[in-house]
């Protein structure tokens, strides 16, 4: 059994996985290790490239996901894969310094810990040539994770870390599991305090790949940060199906005051109008978004627009009752709409998880029990 597994998540740099097998062998000298490469089907044959490799080199080995996406997913799943007392995460994109893993890896045997991080923002730590927008985009970054991690470390953003097994199996049924920044998840996941280490290096210049910052990757941090707030009472998923549903919210309210103060429509006409047309621009947001890693194509996606309408009819009729009964109570027009639209959302959601995408919530509990069956070793830190 190797020591250390080096979990990749790849996604279309298959032009840089040869550069980095030979630098991860200059560097590592004498230690048991094996690669793992996490391949979310990427366009440009990427798995066929790290298949390529492994050929001729046994320490690499291809996970492929088909029809799943998210660098957090993916790290998640190469490090289940592992069965090394140390997993370290590392981009493909020769950005993280290699040379300073056995270093990292003393440091979490030596000290004890269990995570030890690769850092920009301590001694002998550098952000490279980021710039200024970079810089302080991930300093903004660093100000939030503080509201959800267990620990204070500099750099709760960085994509390159080692952890103790132990300490992932441990937490590993608590992570949301949401796009890039794992670390934060594994941080902020434990329920005892985590004994947290950091190495510093320079942040290298890309070679190849395109940067994963966008306005999706903002918004799916943000996602994980209330999820972390909340301590998960809330589906991850509900709470991006509530920001994509306050789109609708307002679709639905500006469509019905619209249709009623406008062209004169009766209440419960230009409810069920408004209603019908935000259906569908919600259905295209969370195919889009909430239910990306199961997003609907082609054929899948007309019959799925078509499940979400019949099921939503449902939480329509339900909206528009509720809305007009309480209007005919004498509640104000504003008061009503929003009530109605509040009881569909809740409805919408629930049938879109289980029927339109078909999303299936993990039950953990049953695993935890066969992992403490099986007596399963996963080189727990020793104690004094």
């Amino acid at each position: 059994m190797p020591e250390l597994a080096i979990i990749v998540p790849t996604y279309n740099e298959s032009k840089n996985l040869g550069p980095l097998t030979t630098c991860l062998a200059d560097a590592l000298g004498q230690i048991d290790y094996e690669v793992i490469f996490v391949d979310d089907d990427s366009t440009d044959s990427t798995a066929a490239s790290a298949r390529s490799l492994a050929q001729s080199d046994s320490r690499i080995r291809v996970l492929q996901r088909i029809g799943r996406r998210g660098l957090a997913s993916a790290a998640v799943e190469g490090m289940l894969a592992a069965s090394a007392p140390f997993l370290l995460v590392m981009d493909a994109d020769l950005q993280h310094d290699e040379r300073i893993i056995p270093a990292m890896l003393e440091k979490i045997k030596t000290e004890r810990l269990d995570v030890v991080i690769g850092t920009r923002n301590a001694e002998g730590g550098s952000m490279g040539d980021f710039s200024a927008e970079r810089v302080s985009l991930s300093k903004a970054g660093r100000l939030l994770s503080s509201s959800v991690c267990k620990v204070q470390v500099s750099d709760p953003m960085s994509g390159f870390f080692v952890v103790r097994s132990g300490y992932f199996h441990r937490v590993v049924h608590n992570l949301s599991c949401v796009g890039f920044k794992i670390l934060v998840d594994l941080l902020a996941s434990s329920r005892e305090p985590v004994r947290v280490g950091e190495v510093g290096f320079r942040f290298r210049t890309r070679v190849h790949g395109d940067s994963k910052l966008d306005v999706l990757v903002a918004l799916e941090y943000f996602q994980l940060l209330l999820h972390k707030l909340t301590r998960g009472m809330l589906p991850v998923s509900y709470l991006l199906f509530g920001i994509m549903g306050s789109v609708g919210v307002a679709c639905n309210f500006l469509l019905a005051a619209l249709f009623s103060y406008s062209f004169g429509w009766s209440f419960r006409s230009a409810q069920l109008a408004g209603a019908l047309f935000t259906i569908g621009v919600n259905f295209l947001l969370n195919n889009q978004l909430t239910f990306r890693s199961a997003r609907l194509r082609g054929r899948s996606l007309a019959v799925g627009l078509g499940i979400f309408y019949l099921c939503c009819s449902i939480g329509l009729f339900a909206q528009v009752t509720v809305a007009g009964g309480l209007r005919s109570a004498g509640i104000n027009w504003a008061a009503a709409t929003l009530a109605g639209i509040a009881l569909g959302s809740v409805w919408n959601y629930s049938t879109a998880f289980l029927f339109v995408w078909q999303v299936r919530r993990r039950r953990t509990e049953r695993l935890d029990c066969a992992y403490a069956d099986a007596g399963f070793a996963l080189a727990q830190p020793r104690t004094n």
